[in-house]
């Protein structure tokens, strides 16, 4: 009888061994047999795969439930299943987008969708491979929803410098959409933040929640400052592996962490979703390692490791990535230096981050915004009461002219700090530069040097007064200017005003003014014209004033034109007349009715507030 047994034991072992051996061999890279959703039954089994931790791809059970219609679109059905195994424990986790399906042994699709949440069952929907096989056909068409930081809109109510940095105030200040019912959603990308500080994640957090993405604290398993694809990048990225899209890499890194669906040997689709749903991009693609999973109802995620750039993304499409192995991709290098100043103007200390920032349109504007604060908001030497100078350039390839930047912000009135304001303003720049009508920078290297200053220097012009009320034309005229600064003594300056020969006699008056106040109509005048190229964007933001500079101009009562780049002071009346009318007119034509004469400038080491008016009689 036990012999009996024993003998049934061992026929239904080598009655299972083939189909337990078939269910557990690893998805290798190569061309594979596809299973349509058209043939798909409720109840069929088979098998996902994914990385739960380190490297190797594991195998989870798979249920069919069955196909749902339509639900991402016309023509696009989305594959019902229930998972097993370690799933069941962790949950739909985010990174599991794009772990393939097969049932004996062909590729169904792509985990990307999951139930809502508080779901006690780890059911999920499945990308059918032949949308992912799609992408490999599309063109160089772009989508008009893709998710890009700039579609936050900034409240008008909230008054903050710059149109990012009141998108991002926005983000965190509007009240969560009420839940709705449960349904399939893309499951939530993890992007992975290694080298960045907790409290810069919260600032950000609201912007990426509003985008559908998961903002997670991460590392990278090495600095990756070249974009060169890794030693053995031929092998790597087999279906189930880990597939990084690469933002920022270096000193600090910002990684989407999702799984591969299929490797053709040099072609890799991933996700099942869309990573951004740029359309056709270059970013670097990189291979990882995951540290674990946390298993939840609510929002489980995977914490991952981005390792080694294999390859380049070059297709972000509705139903999945596309990536080459082997191929380099063109990254924006960046330094930033950043120094911190004792009381007697003395470098205390002082560290240097190099990183590299994915180049694209809407994307790289928040992400230099993003690493700069970072780079100064962790700093040990930080304090309420402190003043942030920059001086920074921005190198353009085919020997463009380049962006010479410069400005100071200190900690003042408004509820965010000087950190926050600094980043802002920086990547302001970066927004007029990339979004310009015309075409697209070429940006070669940027470079910043960040000044920590130990006390918030902000001035105020207070008073002026001139040696004499009455000058020639060609003379030079003394005049005393007042500065109050916040807690301390009164500055003052003493600068001579030229009156240019030839001006006509009667009274004029010489302005003693802030940055603000001589930009604001050019900028204005910029900002309307939708034929500025990338030469003139150049051009315009470095004809901008600097706030730590104190201004002397001699204004003239007749107007100034401000066309594109260019300014064009006393113009007569007949000759604007003409401009209008003539060619031009398409072109916005902005006018003040005075024409301010620069005459000179006073540097200063404080953020400089206000104006000042005098009056001059010319005989």
């Amino acid at each position: 009888m036990r012999e009996h047994f024993a003998t049934m034991l061992v026929a239904a072992a080598l009655a299972a061994g083939p189909a337990f051996s078939a269910e557990m061999q690893r998805p290798r890279p190569g061309k594979v047999e596809i299973m349509k959703s058209s043939e798909l039954k409720p109840g069929m089994k088979g098998e996902a795969w994914t990385v739960f931790q380190g490297t190797e791809a594991e195998s989870i059970p798979v249920e069919i439930i069955g196909v749902w219609k339509n639900a991402w679109g016309p023509k696009q059905d989305t594959i019902l299943a229930k998972l097993g195994g370690k799933a069941q424990r962790t949950n739909v986790a985010g990174g599991m987008s794009g772990s393939p399906v097969y049932i004996d042994g062909k590729l169904v699709g792509a985990i990307a969708l999951r139930l809502s949440v508080f779901s006690p069952d780890a059911i999920c929907g499945i990308t059918p491979i032949e949308l992912m096989l799609e992408i490999n056909d599309l063109d160089k068409s772009r989508p008009t929803d893709a998710r890009t930081p700039d579609k936050v809109q900034a409240r008008s109510q909230i008054a903050v410098p710059g149109e990012l940095l009141g998108q991002l105030v926005a983000a965190g200040a509007a009240s969560n959409l009420p839940a709705q019912t449960p349904l399939m959603t893309p499951i939530e990308m993890p992007l992975a933040f290694s080298g960045f500080q907790e409290n810069v994640l919260r600032e950000f957090n609201p912007l990426f929640q509003q985008m559908g993405i998961t903002a997670v604290q991460g590392g990278a398993g090495s600095a990756m400052y070249t974009t060169k694809p890794a030693a053995g990048w031929q092998s790597s990225l087999a279906p189930g592996d880990v597939v990084a899209g690469v933002l920022v890499s270096g000193d600090m890194s910002v990684t989407g962490v999702g799984t591969v669906t299929y490797n053709d040997g040099k072609r890799v689709l991933a996700f099942g979703h869309p990573f951004f749903n740029l359309g056709p991009v270059t970013m670097p693609m990189a291979k990882g390692e995951v540290l674990m999973v946390l298993a939840s109802a609510f929002q489980p995620n995977k914490f991952a490791n981005a390792t080694e750039i294999v390859g380049a993304l070059h297709q972000d499409r509705h139903s999945g990535i596309m990536g080459v192995l082997g191929e380099e991709t063109q990254m924006i290098p960046v330094s930033v230096k950043v120094r911190s100043f004792g009381e007697r103007d003395t470098v205390r200390a002082e560290k240097e981050f190099r990183f590299n920032i994915f180049d694209q349109q809407k994307w790289t504007p928040y992400l230099m915004m993003l690493t700069l604060y970072n780079s100064v908001s962790g700093l040990n030497e930080f304090m309420d009461e402190a003043t942030y100078r920059l001086n920074g350039k921005v190198e353009l390839e085919g020997g463009a002219a380049g962006l010479s930047l410069n400005t100071m912000q200190a900690s003042g009135d408004m509820p965010m700090p000087a950190p926050i304001l600094l980043a802002g303003w920086w990547g302001d720049k970066f927004s007029r530069l990339y979004l310009n009508p015309v075409n697209t920078p070429r940006v070669k290297r940027v470079s910043v040097t960040v000044d920590l200053l130990p006390e918030r220097r902000v001035a105020t012009i207070e008073n002026a007064w001139a040696a004499t009320s009455e000058a020639r034309a060609g003379e030079d005229v003394p005049v005393r200017v007042f500065l109050r600064p916040y807690r301390g003594d009164r500055i003052e300056r003493e600068i001579k005003v030229h009156i240019p020969a030839g001006v006509a006699r009667g009274e004029h008056r010489v302005l003693l003014g802030d940055a603000d106040t001589l930009n604001r109509v050019q900028s204005i005048a910029g900002s309307l014209s939708r034929s500025i190229d990338v030469p003139q964007t150049v051009s315009l933001i470095n004809q901008e004033r600097s706030n730590n500079r104190l201004y002397v101009a001699l204004l003239e009562a007749s107007p100034t034109a401000y066309y594109d780049d260019k300014m064009m002071p006393s113009v007569p009346a007949s000759v604007l007349n003409v401009m209008q009318s003539g060619r031009t007119s398409s072109r916005p034509i902005v006018t003040s009715p005075e024409s301010a004469t620069e005459q000179a400038s006073i540097p200063f080491d404080y953020v400089i507030n206000g104006s000042f008016t005098l009056k001059i009689n010319v005989k």
